[in-house]
């Protein structure tokens, strides 16, 4: 298998375990600590504004094939195994995920972008 087929074959995994912990966010019996870590995961995956822009040569794609990767591991690690194998056969499915979750998302990013902002301010002009 070439490297662009074993990519196809990673970017569709990768989509399945989102919608997969997406799932697993909807269900009562997952952890309330788990829910704000996929909470943080999903709006960071389905958010149009990356914390790193991608026009930034490197840096841009960062965000993608480091960050990304690392917030569905912490919320998988999060998840009670049973919740996560059930809402992965559901995410193999193919269930749809509403397009209002990428305005949620582009919203908790662009708030966490007005956090630091807001930080950075307080900091430069405290006196």
């Amino acid at each position: 298998m070439n490297l662009k087929n074993k990519l196809k074959e990673k970017a569709k995994l990768l989509k399945s375990e989102v919608v997969a912990i997406y799932l697993s966010m909807k269900d009562s019996r997952t952890p309330i600590y788990a829910k704000i870590m996929i909470v943080i995961t999903i709006s960071y995956a389905f958010s149009p504004i990356d914390i790193v822009p991608d026009f930034i040569p490197v840096l841009g794609y960062l965000d993608d094939l480091v960050i990304l990767p690392l917030l569905i591991t912490a919320s998988i690690k999060l998840i009670p195994k049973e919740i996560l194998a059930e809402n992965r056969i559901k995410a193999k499915e193919n269930i749809q995920i509403n397009k209002k979750i990428g305005i949620f998302s582009a919203l908790v990013i662009v708030i966490l972008w007005l956090g630091i902002i807001l930080l950075i301010f307080i900091k430069v002009f405290k006196k």
